[in-house]
């Protein structure tokens, strides 16, 4: 019989906003309970000084250049996870998967750098803490990201959904995985497909003090600039060296430049959805499997105006669901993820796969610190 953890996944998203806590009971196999999720916002100082610096960061200079801006801004991310996992009061065999905040992330230099510092986490907490979870997979050739497919394979598996199933995940950047199989991780397939919510949010960060496009409300007032979109739409296409992995600085608005922040934000949406309504169709199509459900978790899911769209790029034969349809919280899908691989990474088990990441073999991966 397989042994149980308890483990406490923490997350913290290109959107910068604050930490996604999630406590779970699993054997890091094939079953897994949820016992808490919980959401912890930044402050605005923390708030900012990410993004400030993540517009900064656009090469590994840089991580040189702002190494004392970006040490100052990892100590306060670690503190406050700290104080996170104090108010959960967590138990002391409770490990920890800690994501941090991405900076900057290129597979190509074998660099992902995410704010946080498992050593002083472990000492402000006296807990075990495990972090660095991209570094082993990039070493062996993978792309670092995503890594949340395991996961998606056992929510698959454990809340029976008919397979193959596609699972869309719209954080900052937009990725899909494909589970097919009941038992064999090998067989998952996952890739990153485009922009998520990087776009639009940053639009409406410099045009008004909002963090985000609530609901797609101003993309539902505005007026789509028609020859802006189609003159990003064939840059965007004519990409003759696409990546595999995305960062959010991989992507820029300055061509919508001018525009009023409804109209920058309505073609920004609809340039968005149609990158992933394409993606996702010619991934499926592509697919040996026949595969018609797909389930849409993350915090893009909750822009209305967003969801539509991408539905009036998809076939009409593919049918897309909030993941939220069967009582699971989209909004903690990845630190519940974490909390799971943090389990397989204590177990020495792979979290990462040749066809999830590009690694050249199955990878575990996360620095322990070991309370």
């Amino acid at each position: 019989m397989q042994k149980d953890w308890l483990s406490l996944g923490l997350m913290s998203g290109t959107s910068g906003d604050g930490v996604d806590a999630s406590i779970i009971r699993s054997n890091g196999v094939d079953q897994y309970e949820l016992i808490k999720d919980k959401y912890y916002e930044y402050d605005s100082g923390i708030y900012k000084d990410i993004h400030n610096l993540k517009e900064k960061i656009h090469s590994s200079e840089h991580l040189i250049k702002f190494k004392k801006e970006l040490h100052n801004l990892e100590r306060k991310i670690t503190i406050f996870h700290a104080q996170v996992i104090k108010d959960l009061n967590i138990s002391q065999d409770t490990i920890v998967g800690f994501h941090g905040q991405t900076i900057y992330h290129n597979p190509k230099e074998k660099i992902s750098k995410q704010l946080g510092n498992g050593e002083l986490l472990n000492q402000l907490t006296n807990r075990s803490i495990i972090f660095n979870f991209r570094l082993n997979d990039i070493l062996k050739g993978g792309q670092g990201a995503p890594l949340t497919p395991v996961f998606h394979h056992i929510i698959a598996i454990q809340n029976k959904f008919n397979l193959p199933v596609c699972f869309l995940n719209i954080g900052g950047i937009s990725n899909i995985t494909i589970v097919k199989d009941k038992y064999d991780l090998n067989e998952l397939e996952s890739k990153d497909i485009g922009p998520g919510n990087c776009l639009v949010d940053s639009w409406v960060r410099k045009n008004s003090n909002k963090k985000f496009d609530n609901d797609g409300y101003l993309a539902s007032i505005g007026t789509r600039n028609a020859i802006i979109y189609e003159q990003a739409q064939e840059l965007y296409m004519n990409q003759s060296n696409k990546k595999l992995s995305f960062d959010t600085n991989d992507f820029d608005i300055s061509f919508i430049r001018g525009l009023s922040i409804e109209d920058g934000a309505t073609t920004l949406t609809d340039f968005t959805a149609s990158i992933i309504g394409d993606e996702l169709s010619i991934s499926l199509t592509n697919s040996k499997e026949k595969i018609k459900d797909i389930l849409i978790c993350g915090g893009g899911r909750k822009n209305k105006i967003l969801i539509n769209k991408i539905r009036n790029n998809l076939s009409p034969n593919l049918k897309i669901q909030l993941i939220d349809d069967f009582n699971i919280d989209g909004d903690f899908i990845e630190s519940q993820a974490f909390a799971f691989i943090a389990i397989r990474s204590m177990k020495r088990l792979p979290i990462s796969f040749p066809n999830t990441t590009g690694c050249k073999v199955p990878s575990s991966g996360g620095k322990l610190i070991k309370n």
